[in-house]
């Protein structure tokens, strides 16, 4: 059975997600509001996955991480959180976070998530890894590729094609239809030399990793 660990210093809010995540799985959880008794407890008990609220007092969970991972090198660790951590996102996953998941998410979402995770999969909210990526990616690609004339238009459309934006999602963010943006993406593709939406993304993200 899968052995896992809810902390949270909030007990209305850890016992709550202890409540319903019983009713929807066979798991075995435990739920502690204590980073001391975590760490007594882990060198007894070897949990499958751990669901760590971020924002404690005396021990926030990106410590208790680093000190359960100290113990449990190969545990799987999933923050709970209310904010935006954008911005370390970077930091979170060097630590060996397998995954970040927001308070407001539906019970069904973080079920799929603890799934993923157990299955051996690192879950990233898509909003928050957009927003941790490199604002001039495009420029990147531009200064590897100067050879190639790219228009505004086009730089733009890079842009939200790196951050994974859709058709219709880049249609709506610069006014213009869908037609006019697949027109664009071809005229892209052939300025890049491939053939496809994941190999623009990926010549993308290598120039722009080679730039930064």
């Amino acid at each position: 059975m899968i052995q896992l660990l809810i902390v949270d210093d909030h007990p209305m809010v850890g016992l709550g997600t202890k409540n319903i995540l019983e009713e929807v799985t066979d798991y075995n959880i435990t739920y502690l509001s204590n980073w001391q008794q975590v760490i007594q407890d882990i060198k007894k008990i070897t949990f499958d996955l751990y669901l760590l609220d971020i924002n404690m007092p005396n021990c926030s969970g990106i410590e208790l991480s680093k000190k359960i991972l100290l113990t449990h090198s190969d545990a799987k660790i999933i923050l709970y959180t209310g904010f935006d951590y954008s911005c370390q996102l970077n930091t979170l996953i060097e630590l060996g976070i397998c995954g970040i998941i927001s308070k407001s998410a539906s019970y069904q979402e973080l079920v799929i998530n603890i799934q993923a995770v157990l299955n051996g999969y690192v879950m990233i909210p898509r909003e928050m890894l957009i927003r941790s990526l490199p604002s001039n990616i495009s420029q990147g690609l531009l200064v590897a590729e100067h050879q190639q004339q790219f228009s505004q238009k086009e730089m733009d459309i890079l842009e939200s094609l790196a951050k994974g934006a859709s058709n219709k999602e880049i249609a709506d963010e610069l006014f213009m239809s869908i037609r006019a943006v697949e027109y664009n993406l071809t005229k892209i593709y052939k300025k890049l030399c491939v053939n496809s939406r994941s190999e623009a993304v990926a010549k993308i993200l290598s120039n722009s990793r080679a730039q930064f």
